[in-house]
């Protein structure tokens, strides 16, 4: 009986997981009449949606802003998260401090950095730019990571980094020697968990990015809104392009999310 009702949640579990992609298929294959009545199987099949979705935005030039905002942003933050993680585990006190401030720091909701973060971007020439939108959500994703491999770097043992002082190594080194090494696992979570804060954020990307040589897909699928009428249809059409990849890469990287994050809860 107990094999029987888990089996039952995690069948409901998946089914309210798959639904929803599974009605976007459906939309994505309606005209505005059909999706304006309702039901989940369209009343005839139009394939038109597709094509005409490229055609209303640069569908596959926003994919690859994201793509390249998303990567960017997500080596940016390991960069900087990785030390910064080391020194809030190792550092006392005052790595309690920064712990503490990082966390408040995002506590607070990103609309109010939109106006400085405006001017800062503009002041160096990054506004329209690929390269200041990953800038932005490298830094922003920051007290993420650090959260997240705070305690990889907890479970290392002191004495082993001791050790190799002993042997001649700098504490530099011995990060990326020593410790480095031993909380790969949380450093794949942690940039994998980055990536999709990155990739899916919205903000940024439309208060930053007003042409359409740098806009990500989340801004496009903001665009099949017109005055009167929205394309549903089109917008179902491109919201599976910007999801399938993601939903293909998390479920290659399934057991590194789960097997990383659960690993670090231990502490």
């Amino acid at each position: 009986m107990r094999r029987l009702f888990s089996r039952g949640v995690l069948a409901l579990a998946a089914v309210l997981a798959v639904a929803p992609v599974v009605f976007l298929v459906s939309l994505s294959l309606r005209g505005v009449d059909d999706v304006q009545n309702g039901g989940w199987l369209p009343e005839r099949v139009r394939w038109d949606n597709w094509p005409a979705a490229f055609q209303t935005v640069p569908l596959a030039q926003m994919l690859a802003n994201s793509w390249t905002v998303a990567i960017g942003a997500t080596v940016l933050t390991a960069l900087i998260a990785v030390p910064t993680a080391y020194v809030t585990a190792r550092a006392g006190r005052s790595g309690k401090r920064l712990y503490s401030v990082l966390l408040a720091a995002y506590c607070a909701p990103p609309v109010v950095a939109v106006l400085p973060l405006y001017f800062l971007l503009k002041g160096v020439g990054l506004t329209n730019s690929v390269v200041g939108l990953a800038l932005v959500n490298g830094l922003a994703n920051v007290p993420v990571a650090v959260w997240l491999l705070d305690g990889f770097v907890r479970r290392v043992p002191a004495e082993v980094e001791e050790a190799a002082w002993v042997d001649g190594l700098s504490v530099a080194a011995g990060l990326r020697r020593i410790v480095l090494p031993l909380i790969v696992p949380g450093l794949v979570a942690a940039s994998l968990v980055c990536f999709f804060l990155a990739y899916n954020e919205f903000l940024f990307a439309v208060s930053f990015a007003q042409s359409p040589s740098a806009q990500t897909l989340t801004v496009g699928l903001s665009l099949f809104q017109g005055d009167r009428t929205v394309q549903f249809g089109q917008q179902a059409a491109a919201s599976l392009v910007a999801i399938v990849p993601v939903y293909v890469l998390a479920v290659l990287a399934q057991r590194a999310l789960v097997g990383g994050l659960s690993q670090g809860a231990v502490r």
